[in-house]
């Protein structure tokens, strides 16, 4: 990489905690940082180089050049409407479960999916060179730019077209780091605090979808339901 790129991040929840760091230290230049909750974007900018923490989502004088969105699936929309922009910008979510299409209303063409394939909790270390990550593009431009930083932090990069998604052409092999992570994690840290994923955020919506993915086999969905479910009320019940 001849000259850095400059990134921003919305969002300083579990994924942002570990790819923000590990984009920096692969020679990226994280420059700001936008959470709901103002401390924990100061905790995310504790963790980086030369980061700010801002109070807004206009970014439209900043001098980055992608835009992470690293929030909950139920928020993408909303950030891609309410964020403002400087010219050529690219937005970009890291949601394995919602659309490039998600990002629709944003004031920019330049769109992509930046999804690492893993479970991510702060307290437990990431090793991103064994992550599966998957990107997207609309544009030749954008493609690039995202494979060129997927390169920088992990080894399996796929660039996986809407159409091939359609498909479910999808390799088991690409599972096998996550479902090492959980196990160690598990393990490390405790099942209870190792959980994570759409049940124990309590983010309905994505859970529908994964229920209407698995509608066709009756008992899978029924499992998936029950334990949903489960994970669903244990944490509720916490708050």
């Amino acid at each position: 990489m001849t000259k850095p790129v400059a990134v921003s991040f919305i969002g300083a929840g579990n994924l942002a905690w570990h790819l923000a760091p590990a984009l920096d230290n692969a020679g990226y230049y994280v420059k700001e940082v936008y959470s709901r909750d103002r401390r924990n974007a100061d905790a995310l900018v504790e963790r980086l180089y030369d980061a700010e923490a801002k109070t807004d989502l206009d970014f439209s004088s900043s001098k980055s050049s992608i835009f992470i969105v690293a929030v909950s699936d139920d928020v993408i929309g909303d950030i891609a409407q309410e964020i403002a922009l400087p010219e050529e910008a690219i937005l970009v979510h890291t949601s394995g479960s919602q659309p490039l299409s998600v990002l629709g209303y944003a004031a920019t063409p330049n769109l992509g999916v930046f999804y690492p394939l893993q479970t991510f909790t702060k307290n437990k270390k990431v090793e991103f060179n064994s992550v599966p990550i998957f990107i997207e593009s609309e544009s030749t431009v954008g493609e690039k730019l995202l494979m060129a930083m997927a390169k920088e932090i992990a080894k399996g990069v796929l660039y996986l077209a809407q159409e091939i998604m359609k498909e479910n052409a999808l390799s088991f092999e690409w599972l096998k780091p996550l479902i090492s992570e959980m196990i160690t994690k598990s393990l490390a840290i405790g099942p209870e605090n190792a959980q994570t994923g759409p049940a124990r955020r309590g983010d309905l919506e994505t859970l529908d979808k994964h229920m209407d993915f698995l509608k066709d086999d009756e008992t899978v969905s029924e499992l998936y339901k029950i334990i949903s479910q489960d994970i669903v009320d244990r944490y509720t019940r916490e708050l």
